[in-house]
């Protein structure tokens, strides 16, 4: 690939970000709206940890904008999702299905439940997980036990639910998924950490399975420089989620009583508030960031290099843009050349299956995975 096209590029990008000189960040986080005034109320209300109104309110703000019924904030996107996988019923001993292709927070909250990931391929479209690999994964290896319940025939261990990731903010083909889980009583979890603003067939990311996440990491279009959210349309669940993540404490004027092993993963209010003013600029950041995809998409047309655009029927976020290279030689190459020069690239995770410490988990092919991983560059997508 010419080092012409290259330099381009990364003049490109140091036009956009309009930083001739300096480094440009692959994900930087913007405060244009009302933080700063949030945040000092919260302070001089003296409630900065879990209890005050800005968490209710960026609760509020979620279900607004998702239409989900019921939101509940939580610590970060891991503390979710790990909730989540418990308020489903997963246990210790049992399978869940998901990606080798995502942030290895999506695994590590399965195993935080002592059950264990299994592998399923992703699609080379949406780069989430295959609704056709996992009905092959069901089909040929696991079978219904008297139970009503589905099970691995290699290992005997019940297949208690299914973890999405919508990758990159592209929405994976979630109501596929949701039909073959439903068939073989397979919770769905979403895993939309990387997803807030993006659609699938006009409904929001995280709505679809039994439960979604969300993650407002300091690196997501919305961020309160931690924290997550459990979307749910279940009142009971929602109810649970609450209890739980306040370390099961039932209410009382000054007595210490719990009924059940709880977290303490309830999100503070001080970070709320933050996240309160994000919410107020989301739809403006969305435009923001699909306007920049729109130019990458017509820097890199005809280039020789692939830029990954929105699946079909989705409308997506376009959280980190991405390209892909001609094979891993060219990916390295691109992305010693950018980083030398101050352009923040970074390429996809490594797969999770490849990683030491799920290596012995069951796996099924994993070719668009293995294709996409040796081959993707992600480049700037921070709100212009």
């Amino acid at each position: 690939m010419s080092k012409e096209l290259w330099d381009d590029i990364i003049s490109f990008i140091r036009g956009k970000y309009e930083n001739k000189d300096g480094p440009v960040a692959l994900h930087e986080p913007r405060f244009r709206g009302n933080e700063r005034r949030y945040v000092l109320d919260c302070i001089d209300s003296t409630f900065v940890s879990s209890v005050g109104e800005y968490v209710g309110k960026f609760e509020e703000s979620i279900v607004k904008y998702t239409e989900s019924k019921y939101a509940v904030a939580v610590v970060n996107g891991t503390a979710a999702l790990h909730l989540a996988l418990q308020l489903a019923g997963v246990k210790s001993g049992d399978e869940v299905i998901t990606q080798p292709l995502t942030f290895i927070a999506t695994a590590n909250a399965i195993c935080y439940t002592g059950a264990r990931p299994v592998f399923a391929d992703v699609n080379m479209k949406s780069l989430g997980l295959s609704p056709d690999s996992v009905d092959e994964f069901i089909t040929t290896r696991c079978y219904t036990g008297s139970d009503g319940f589905l099970y691995n025939r290699s290992t005997r261990r019940r297949i208690a639910a299914c973890v999405p990731m919508h990758t990159f903010g592209h929405p994976c083909r979630i109501d596929m998924l949701r039909e073959v889980c439903d068939r073989h009583k397979v919770a769905v979890i979403e895993d939309a950490a990387e997803s807030l603003g993006s659609f699938y067939k006009g409904r929001h990311t995280g709505t679809t399975g039994q439960m979604g996440i969300l993650s407002f990491n300091g690196n997501k279009i919305v961020t309160t420089g931690g924290g997550g959210m459990i979307l749910t349309d279940s009142e009971e669940i929602a109810r649970h989620a609450r209890h739980l993540t306040t370390q099961a404490k039932v209410p009382h004027r000054w007595e210490y009583r719990h009924d059940e092993t709880g977290y303490n993963y309830r999100l503070t209010n001080i970070q709320a508030a933050m996240g309160c003013a994000q919410m107020e600029m989301l739809p403006q950041y969305i435009e923001s960031k699909r306007a920049l995809a729109e130019s990458y998409r017509d820097l890199f047309l005809n280039s020789g290099i692939d830029f990954i655009t929105e699946p079909e029927e989705a409308r997506s976020n376009y959280w980190l843009n991405a390209v892909m290279m001609t094979d891993t030689k060219e990916r390295d190459a691109f992305l010693e050349y950018t980083n030398n020069r101050g352009i923040q690239t970074r390429p996809a995770w490594e797969l999770m299956s490849n990683l030491s410490m799920f290596e012995n988990c069951e796996a099924m092919p994993l070719p668009n995975a293995s294709f996409i991983a040796a081959r993707l560059v992600n480049i700037p997508s921070s709100v212009i």
